[in-house]
């Protein structure tokens, strides 16, 4: 199994981390979990054709977690190297998200009637599979099973979804955005790789914007962070979705605190993501960044 990081950030407009989008590969599978800002971008970079991506997969229906799925979509069906997908694009979400696609279909129908009638392109291509999933087996594929786990992201977000992924014997758990909660911790117990959504923001922010107390309601610390790592124990724990904020906003995450912090509960070997990070499970997990560099997890031993 191969697990990439396509974006590490937010709704903020970072350059160097673009919002929340992880590739899946196994075996044949070529899995995407959610749509943030650039995916696309980030897979071109990595030379995988949006028309190649097997199954699309969504946590949760906040904007920066779907903002590139009409891209996705649209761009995977145009006739190029790059995309040229030909059969329909097969989506699991919660609730809602079948209805999106529709109503996606109708938004663009102009777009869609020009590009069939210039281009030719096959109308299976730009056709949806969607499905609203409930927690359980979602996938089942090529022996590559995806199980949806329900998280906490907070009253009003129901329902939101992390992803336990399985091939081979190995497995790898998405937390999804959360707030700290062991159910994540349970699934991702013997797994080889967890990614998980981790928030600080500036309290002097949070003064001046109070919607930013909600948003770090709906969200886990680095400490918390940390003790589901513990409860976890998984050969290497990953941060990405990493919520940072402050009162002068700042291109690039400092990441001091963010480790000094997370190392207050957890000891053991965690990587904080950047886009383009990515890591390959065999009898262990080798990382590399986005210039093929090996990555040193960080860790704390007693």
């Amino acid at each position: 199994m191969k697990v990439t990081l396509l974006g590490t950030g937010t709704p903020t407009p970072r350059v160097s981390s673009f919002s929340a989008s992880t590739l899946i590969e196994a075996g044949p599978e070529k899995l995407l979990f959610d749509f943030g800002r650039g995916s696309t971008i980030r897979l071109f970079q990595k030379r995988v054709a949006l028309g190649a991506i097997t199954a699309h997969f969504i946590t949760h229906l906040h904007s920066d977690h779907l903002v590139g799925l009409p891209d996705m979509w649209l761009s995977g069906w145009i006739g190029t190297p790059w995309a040229s997908r030909k059969a329909p694009m097969i989506v699991f979400g919660p609730k809602g998200t079948v209805a999106m696609t529709e109503n996606l279909t109708k938004a663009f129908a102009e777009d869609i009637r020009i590009r069939e009638d210039d281009e030719h392109l096959p109308p299976e291509g730009v056709a949806f599979a969607a499905k609203d999933i409930e927690p359980g087996p979602v996938y089942d594929k090529n022996g590559v099973k995806v199980t949806a786990i329900e998280v906490n992201h907070g009253e009003k977000i129901k329902p939101s979804f992390g992803y336990v992924i399985e091939y081979d014997g190995k497995k790898v758990v998405l937390s999804g955005d959360t707030k700290y909660d062991e159910r994540i911790a349970n699934a991702a117990k013997g797994a080889d790789l967890l990614v998980h959504e981790v928030a600080v923001i500036e309290p002097e922010l949070s003064k001046s914007y109070p919607s930013y107390r909600e948003i770090e309601a709906h969200h886990s610390s680095p400490e918390e962070a940390g003790k589901i790592f513990s409860m976890a124990g998984p050969k290497l724990a990953v941060y990405s979705h990493i919520v940072f904020a402050t009162l002068k906003p700042v291109q690039d995450v400092p990441e001091d605190m963010l480790i000094a912090r997370t190392k207050t509960t957890y000891r053991g070997p965690f990587v904080v993501g950047h886009d383009l990070d990515s890591f390959t499970i065999g009898d262990d997990v080798q990382g590399a960044d986005a210039k093929n560099q090996p990555i040193q997890p960080l860790r704390s031993d007693p």
